[in-house]
């Protein structure tokens, strides 16, 4: 089994640092109306990022492979929470905007698909407890 390791250390107030094994570091925060100071991402954030990372990272090295001349690339991930504590997402919508030459539907729909249903590990995750929507728009550049 692979394992992956992060350290979160707590700076003051409610910022926390947190340090990747592979050497990189976050700041996360709270809001002021919580007791934070607003120094850093909130930790919800932090996972619509992670996710957008992962699902990103799959989607363009699927397209580069398909030889398709993608001039830039978003993804756009919004989250609904719960009312109620622990406020939990109830749905993730991830929207692709795809951005290139004579971009081939057909090959932006399957590089999106193969990264929700095999290989984008967060999306698998979460896709076990929350309504994950995956779509994508193809703009000509």
């Amino acid at each position: 089994m692979d394992r992956i390791q992060a350290t979160v250390s707590w700076q003051e107030g409610m910022a926390f640092k947190g340090q990747t094994e592979s050497g990189h570091s976050v700041q996360m925060d709270a809001a002021p109306e919580v007791g934070g100071a607003n120094r850093g991402a909130r930790p919800m954030e932090l996972l619509l990022t992670a996710l957008g990372g992962c699902t990103g990272m799959d989607v363009i090295s699927i397209l580069r492979k398909m030889r398709q001349q993608v001039t830039s690339y978003e993804v756009r991930v919004a989250g609904s929470r719960a009312g109620d504590h622990p406020r939990v997402f109830q749905e993730i919508t991830v929207e692709h905007v795809v951005r290139g030459r004579d971009l081939a539907e057909d090959m932006v729909a399957r590089a999106v698909k193969l990264s929700e249903t095999r290989y984008c590990p967060i999306s698998a995750m979460l896709g076990k407890s929350v309504r994950l929507v995956h779509t994508y728009r193809i703009e000509e550049t």
